[in-house]
């Protein structure tokens, strides 16, 4: 989608920066880019609607147990960006002689090259809005879509290189009833289809005369509950970010600490990997290694655990080319047997929650978390949606729903793109599917 070659303009400003290291010095490039398209919907009208195009380059200098960085914006001019780069570099050379050794200091030193590079099918933005407008014509409809091309690239002086570089999208949108109730949607991937896209508006917009309906007043309790794979990913996402983490285990500090000591299980069908082959994430990190697939829960019990260089270097185990922060970035959760189709007859009677709302841990070490269900949560009779339920805090620990509670799980787990734009579009995501557990707890 960019025109920008932003590859050969990384590899120059590396081969450049590697001419300027002197002595036992090695030098860390880790560089990232996009050319995004931003579209912001109100009521099936565009609110806003912009294009992105940007670069960031870090610059590692080690020396010896020393180490210094600094990371400059890159605006495509070769010579202005390699005087940045190396006035950069002189000052981190300069910092090297105050700084401290760092006794966990650990990087890459065999050489290796992986390239990945995807194009995609995405539309065009003009395009987008008139497709919105028509399906969206007579609903309220509220979005926010994001897409382009995303690059990562990674250089060393052992001689690594690595480059990814993708086109998707990620677009979620609500549609609005008078009483100010919501249906929730999301679409992602790398293939856009208008076909797909309307299927999912009209799916959405069929539910919204139930929401119009007198709401289902319950009392706190214990409810049959059908989560969607969104729903389940609120949860899991909170879990990810820390709980597979060898740190983490390692200071006693993770969420699923009892899992991975062997003290809770999950149910045997629950089996999660960091899951590489998904191809939404780079294949290598910031400290010069190939990342692996890991397998994070086998048959419902702990596996291994993910490992960046530091944490291997201080607890004495193997770097497996996890992130700085160890969080599951690909996450991979096998289904079931559960068709999408037979998902409110397998229910019967119960909840059914579209999404989960403020989700945040209540009792870390038991995996218990809370929340609040919001957009499309109904009441189910019979194998029928009868009604909204208004909002309801819930409060239980995934120990439950993902162990004795669990019933069955979809058959299709769904692709579930992180849609972070803090600073950049971020890479990654998870695919999940959705789970019928035998009871879910609401507390108010």
């Amino acid at each position: 989608m960019a025109t920008f070659d932003w590859q050969r303009h990384f590899d120059a400003l590396a081969q450049g920066v590697e001419r300027l290291r002197a002595g036992s010095e090695i030098a860390l490039l880790s560089f990232s880019a996009e050319h995004s398209e931003f579209i912001r919907f109100n009521r099936g009208k565009v609110r806003q609607i912009g294009t992105v195009s940007q670069g960031k380059l870090t610059l590692r200098l080690i020396d010896g147990m020393r180490q210094a960085y600094s990371t400059m914006t890159v605006g495509g001019q070769l010579d202005a960006d390699m005087h940045e780069a190396s006035e950069a570099l002189a000052v981190l050379r300069a910092s090297l002689r105050e700084a401290p050794e760092d006794p966990h200091l650990l990087f890459g030193q065999s050489p290796w090259t992986q390239s990945t590079q995807r194009s995609g099918r995405l539309p065009e933005p003009q395009a987008l809005v008139r497709t919105v407008a028509e399906c969206a014509q007579g609903l309220d409809f509220v979005g926010f879509y994001a897409g382009g091309t995303m690059a990562r690239g990674f250089a060393s002086s052992v001689g690594s290189r690595g480059w990814y570089e993708v086109d998707n999208f990620n677009f979620s949108w609500s549609l609005y009833d008078r009483s100010g109730r919501a249906i929730k949607s999301e679409y992602a991937g790398d293939a856009w289809d208008d076909a797909v896209f309307a299927h999912k508006v009209e799916e959405a917009a069929a539910r919204l005369p139930i929401l119009g309906r007198t709401p289902r007043v319950l009392m706190p309790g214990r409810y049959r509950t059908y989560l969607t794979a969104s729903a389940l990913g609120s949860l899991i996402e909170s879990v990810a970010y820390e709980g597979f983490s060898a740190r983490g285990q390692a200071t006693s500090r993770s969420v699923l600490y009892k899992l991975h000591k062997g003290e809770a299980v999950f149910d045997p069908r629950v089996t999660i990997t960091e899951e590489l082959g998904l191809g939404i994430t780079p294949g290598f990190n910031d400290d010069g290694y190939l990342r692996e697939s890991v397998p994070l829960v086998t048959n419902g019990r702990g596996a291994q655990r993910l490992t960046d260089a530091r944490s291997a270097r201080e607890y004495g185990l193997t770097p497996n080319g996890a992130l700085a922060e160890e969080p599951a970035s690909s996450l991979a959760m096998e289904g079931g047997d559960l068709r999408g189709e037979d998902v409110l007859s397998a229910l019967d009677t119960g909840l059914y929650v579209g999404n989960l709302w403020y989700v945040n841990f209540s009792d870390r070490m038991h995996c218990r978390m809370t929340g609040m269900t919001r957009f499309a949560t109904f009441w189910v009779e019979n194998g029928r949606i009868v009604a909204p339920v208004e909002a309801m805090r819930f409060d239980d620990s995934l120990y439950r729903l993902l162990g004795d509670q669990l019933e069955r799980l979809d058959a299709e787990p769904e692709l579930m793109l992180n849609d972070s734009t803090w600073g950049e579009r971020a890479t990654g995501g998870m695919t999940l599917p959705g789970v019928l557990a035998k009871s879910f707890e609401l507390t108010l």
